[in-house]
């Protein structure tokens, strides 16, 4: 069981319960299974990240809120050293460094994802908020409604995270994600379309 798992788990439990929710009331709130939510609650699954805004949303969190162990919890600056590691391995198949994890209260969510399309399950992801993406590294293919672009490095993709959306990496990819609370809607691209 990794730490990460253990801290996630054991604050959506804490939470859930306080609110007076059964497993079955946060799984439909969330849209995901049962079962899933009892893996995640007891270390043995992580979600993928659009799976975990679901479960946050339901509870009343953010999903840095909820990963987050609480040491150094703040509202002020956070500093995360470049040699920091992608270190959570989500279900879905990519590795994720949560950029601002300690700081309370945040309006955005920002990531560093890393994928390769060998290990990434194919799925359509819809959650509340808008997503930034910016590759750093590699090449991939965002879907988002019908709209399929091309994203290479330098390129940039913002859009209602509601919309429905996939990813498919097309080598390894390394690429910036701010998942923001705001629920405008629209989508911006800068690059070349699919």
């Amino acid at each position: 069981m990794r730490d990460g798992q253990t801290t996630l788990g054991r604050k959506l439990k804490l939470l859930r319960l306080r609110q007076g929710f059964t497993l079955d009331d946060v799984a439909g709130k969330a849209g995901c299974s049962r079962s899933m939510l009892s893996k995640i609650e007891n270390g043995k699954a992580f979600p993928s990240l659009s799976t975990l805004a679901n479960i946050a949303l339901a509870v009343g969190s953010t999903p840095s809120s909820l990963m987050d162990s609480g040491a150094g919890a703040s509202t002020g600056t956070v500093f995360t050293p470049a040699s920091s590691e992608p270190g959570r391995h989500a279900d879905a198949g990519y590795n994720f460094l949560a950029l601002a994890e300690g700081r309370d209260n945040k309006m955005m969510d920002p990531f560093i994802i890393t994928a390769t399309r060998k290990d990434v399950r194919p799925h359509a992801l819809s959650h509340p908020g808008e997503e930034f993406i910016y590759v750093l590294e590699g090449e991939m293919e965002m879907r988002v409604g019908k709209v399929t672009y091309r994203l290479s490095p330098g390129d940039s993709l913002y859009f209602d995270a509601e919309e429905e959306h996939s990813l498919t990496p097309l080598e390894t990819v390394r690429y910036l994600l701010i998942h923001s609370y705001s629920h405008l809607s629209g989508v911006f691209f800068v690059g070349e379309h699919a």
